[in-house]
């Protein structure tokens, strides 16, 4: 009786012990599926879900294996007035904005407007259409003037001289208006190819399995 108690507990134990191990399996995927990005208006989410097309990633900023951490001082400006650059190709301003911006070790984003729809953005943006447009956080400078882009910049608690680590490198450049993802004409579509070719492999599998050993090539049922 004793012995089969023992037995009975023992398996009890293993149990509870493989389902300690599975729920932690399970936290870790979770953990490992989570996404940090801002809305529009700002705000950070923190979702298990990728981000909409429109968001602004936050990963760029943040200190990973292959982006060196950046100073406590930066680094929370960076959090709490991140800073944006509009600009567009010959443009003699933008480009004295952004070697500004890098002279200074200042993190940024660069968003290009070119297109209808850039130009839309832009507008959304704050600007009527003159380039380069400057978001510090909540505040905005269009056109460029050195000594109005160092006081906004001071004003949002960047440092004045660079303090950057080595090997920290901002996003490449994007459109103001990324292009729109696919319809969800064109999933379903995709989504039924996609089907449609999954069960034509698998049906040439199983002939293939059917198919008796020494059968030419070209037999046909």
């Amino acid at each position: 009786m004793r012995t089969a108690l023992r037995t009975v507990q023992r398996a009890a134990m293993h149990a509870r012990l493989a389902l300690a191990a599975a729920l932690l399996l399970c936290a870790g995927t979770a953990e490992a599926q989570m996404y940090k990005w801002k809305d529009a208006k700002g705000v950070v989410h923190y979702t298990d879900t990728p981000p909409p097309a429109n968001a602004v990633p936050l990963k760029a900023f943040s200190s990973t294996a292959s982006q060196p951490a950046m100073p406590a001082e930066l680094a929370a400006a960076v959090q709490s007035r991140p800073v944006t650059l509009y600009t567009t190709a010959n443009c003699a301003a933008c480009d004295q904005g952004r070697t500004l911006l890098q002279a200074r070790g200042i993190p940024y984003t660069e968003k290009t407007v070119n297109s209808v729809a850039d130009h839309e953005a832009l507008r959304r943006a704050g600007s009527a259409g003159q380039l380069p447009l400057l978001l510090v956080g909540r505040g905005k400078q269009i056109g460029y003037e050195q000594g109005t882009w160092d006081s906004l910049l001071s004003d949002a608690g960047y440092p004045a001289t660079p303090m950057l680590p080595s090997g920290f490198s901002n996003p490449a450049p994007a459109p103001a208006a990324p292009p729109p993802g696919p319809t969800a004409q064109e999933r379903a579509l995709a989504e039924s190819q996609a089907a449609a070719a999954k069960a034509a492999a698998e049906q040439a599998a199983r002939e293939r399995r059917l198919r008796p050993v020494n059968t030419p090539p070209d037999f046909q049922f």
